[in-house]
């Protein structure tokens, strides 16, 4: 399938040599092979299946000897990969002696072997993202802890609404993929299960040896995955629950990068993603450095989730094998997961060479002239003369210190109720500080970074 991620120019972009090898035909086809050689190996140790037979199957379980070309006819011809790959197990285990390699496959249907070749495909991606996880939150607790006192304004409609810290902000992004690591370990159980229960999920084919269910037991565990409680070819939540975990780790490094380019803006200037020559430059304005990675992530989060949506279709299959809705997952499972997996590389690298500039964020924190910190006065007012007589009256002097371009200090030390309820020039110069009320940014974000959290 030739999509973005495939594309010579935008693979390393979109994609990542890692998650693209998952889920590349050489992988998928290994992980067949994989299913077959346990299969027989399992079947063989019951007796089901000739011991020479298990024995010779195994050793033609390689890749390497699968012709690549003959497989992609046949698939073509036939509809699915899996039958092509058999044919050719049988072929080549039936030169060792004929008719042994017709114990390939025994038992077993199509689905069976996709599905569990998916899920360990699935299992190596949940790898990479685990590892990506752990690399991103290490840098952000670091990042946090660093900067749990530098004063920024937060945001609020876009606007400046009260300081912060920006460890805070860090912090808050640090326990939300921290979140993601927990949801993470919750799904795998449910995630890493084989499939076998041949046609209808009966075991029917081999139901009579009286030890079919020890059989996929068995299957489980050579491949490192659990047996299921009963066949799911067409209860799909599996797939969905992973597929729509990757579009809310996609969300949140979203999110990260809308605050980065917001952050980036010429007129805001607090933070810029890392630095070297020509990232980010314009082919006619010379001076521009443009977010990239931020960029990047924005479109394939976007992505993501709406190929993540198209999962909640899969799941609505008819019967006991489905008509389509299967397909849908074979399209969109290697996008969205080498996709999630560039998305986490390029937060990755972000973080790891951010610039963060203090100075800008004190010098923005002032652009206000201390209306900033209007809400740290009112509190003070309030308890002066209540809540909303001092919320109105500095309401009015913020709209005077605006319209006249005047520090709200000085208009605070000039009004006849201030200085009737004897707050002092000192005592509102403190109020008015941005540094002064970023409330409990710094205990939060040390709360959140604190090595010793669970």
């Amino acid at each position: 399938m030739s999509t973005v991620t495939d594309y010579n120019v935008f693979r390393g972009i979109f994609s990542s040599s890692s998650s693209s090898a998952i889920w590349s035909d050489k992988t998928r086809t290994f992980y067949y092979l994989q299913f077959e050689s346990a299969l027989a190996t399992v079947q063989g140790r019951f007796g089901i299946i000739p011991h020479m037979a298990a024995s010779e199957i195994t050793k033609k379980c390689n890749v390497d000897l699968i012709d690549m070309e003959e497989l992609e006819r046949e698939t073509r011809k036939i509809g699915y990969p899996v039958l092509p790959v058999v044919k050719q197990l049988v072929r080549m285990v039936n030169e060792v002696e004929p008719g042994l390699g017709e114990w390939v496959h025994w038992g077993a249907t199509t689905q069976d072997v996709t599905d569990t070749a998916t899920i360990l495909q699935l299992r190596d991606t949940c790898d990479l993202v685990s590892k990506s996880l752990k690399n991103i939150t290490c840098i952000l607790r670091e990042f946090a802890r660093t900067h749990a006192s530098t004063p920024m304004a937060a945001r609020s409609n876009l606007q400046q609404a009260v300081p912060i810290s920006f460890g805070f902000k860090l912090a808050r992004l640090l326990a939300t993929f921290e979140r993601h690591q927990i949801r993470l370990a919750e799904i795998l159980p449910r995630l890493l299960v084989v499939e076998f229960g041949g046609a209808a999920g009966t075991l029917a084919t081999i139901s009579n040896t009286g030890v079919a269910l020890q059989v996929q037991e068995e299957l489980a565990k050579e491949l490192g995955l659990s047996a299921p409680e009963i066949a799911w070819h067409t209860e799909r939540d599996r797939i969905t629950e992973i597929g729509s975990f990757f579009a809310m780790v996609a969300g949140t490094c979203a999110k990260f990068a809308l605050d980065v380019k917001l952050l980036m803006q010429t007129e805001v200037g607090e933070v810029s993603e890392p630095y070297y020559a020509h990232r980010g430059s314009s082919s006619t304005m010379p001076q521009k450095r443009n977010p990239i990675s931020s960029v990047y992530i924005t479109a394939m989060a976007s992505t993501v989730k709406q190929l993540g949506a198209a999962l909640f279709d899969a799941m609505v299959e008819d019967h006991e094998r489905s008509t389509g809705p299967w397909e849908i997952e074979w399209i969109v499972l290697p996008q969205i997961c080498t996709m999630t997996h560039a998305i986490l590389t390029h937060t990755h690298e972000i973080l790891d060479g951010l610039e963060v500039r203090p100075e800008a964020m004190r010098k923005n924190l002032d652009i206000t002239k201390g209306a900033i910190a209007s809400e740290a006065v009112m509190m003070q007012l309030g308890r002066l003369f209540g809540r909303q007589v001092a919320h109105d009256l500095i309401y009015d002097l913020c709209q005077k210190a605006a319209r006249e371009d005047r520090p709200l200090v000085d208009l605070l030390s000039g009004n006849e109720n201030v200085l009737n309820a004897g707050v002092t020039r000192k005592e509102l110069e403190l109020w008015c500080n941005p540094a002064n009320y970023m409330g409990l940014s710094k205990e939060m974000t040390l709360r959140v970074t604190d090595p010793a959290r669970p």
